[in-house]
């Protein structure tokens, strides 16, 4: 059975506009989902370093529960049971946002905690043996040292929530993966308007991974 079908991005050409604004959304989106998640995941991945319950306790039920549900799941959750339960009103770009930042920030806490663990404790004594307290040495010797060795898990974990922004689309969030679906459904073109999505990403993602490797491998190597 012979197989053929006609290209047609024209459609796509004329409508540009629209999966700009979409890629706007969409890096909007990454943008605040990036700053709160890593922010947040740092005081959690200390929280899970701390021999204190007070805070090691609620921070792993925090990394647990969020690394253990779906991030769809919690973009659907934020925005239909959140309202009901709280006194605030959440719309779609918001309910993303939480969702994609506290999956962010439960996946980079272990890095974080990673990287402060795996600083050795003949560091920790030397400081001690300096009189210097216990956050001095985080500040100023622990922290020194492990920010090279997260910063590239961290770039990965930044790239995955590029990826991420595009289960907003489930809301109706108007980002880039539903632009091209509202395009498909006027000028009935879903192969070329997914093919155009895909392609963006590419070229966005593809860069990032790149440098993510780059940095690796530099980082790596400076230990």
């Amino acid at each position: 059975m012979e197989f053929s079908y006609n290209w047609d991005f024209n459609s796509i050409l004329f409508n540009w506009d629209v999966l700009a604004h979409g890629l706007l959304v969409t890096m909007q989106i990454s943008a605040i989902t990036l700053t709160a998640g890593l922010g947040f995941g740092f005081f959690l991945g200390l929280g899970r370093y701390s021999r204190l319950q007070i805070f090691r306790f609620p921070s792993n039920v925090f990394v647990e529960l969020f690394r253990n549900v779906p991030a769809l799941v919690v973009i659907i959750w934020f925005f239909f049971a959140f309202p009901i339960i709280s006194p605030f009103e959440v719309d779609a770009f918001t309910a993303a946002c939480l969702a994609i930042s506290v999956n962010t920030a439960a996946f980079s806490a272990d890095i974080y905690r990673a990287g402060i663990q795996s600083i050795s404790p003949h560091q920790w004594e030397a400081g001690r043996a300096l009189g210097m307290p216990y956050l001095t040495i985080l500040r100023r010797i622990v922290f020194p040292q492990a920010i090279k060795r997260v910063i590239p898990p961290l770039t990965s974990r930044g790239i995955e929530a590029v990826k991420l922004s595009t289960l907003a689309s489930v809301i109706a969030v108007n980002e880039l993966l539903y632009s091209a679906k509202q395009l498909s459904a006027i000028h009935f073109n879903p192969i070329e308007a997914y093919t155009a999505v895909a392609l963006i990403f590419f070229m966005i993602i593809y860069p990032l991974t790149r440098f993510s490797y780059f940095l690796e491998r530099r980082l790596g190597h400076s230990d």
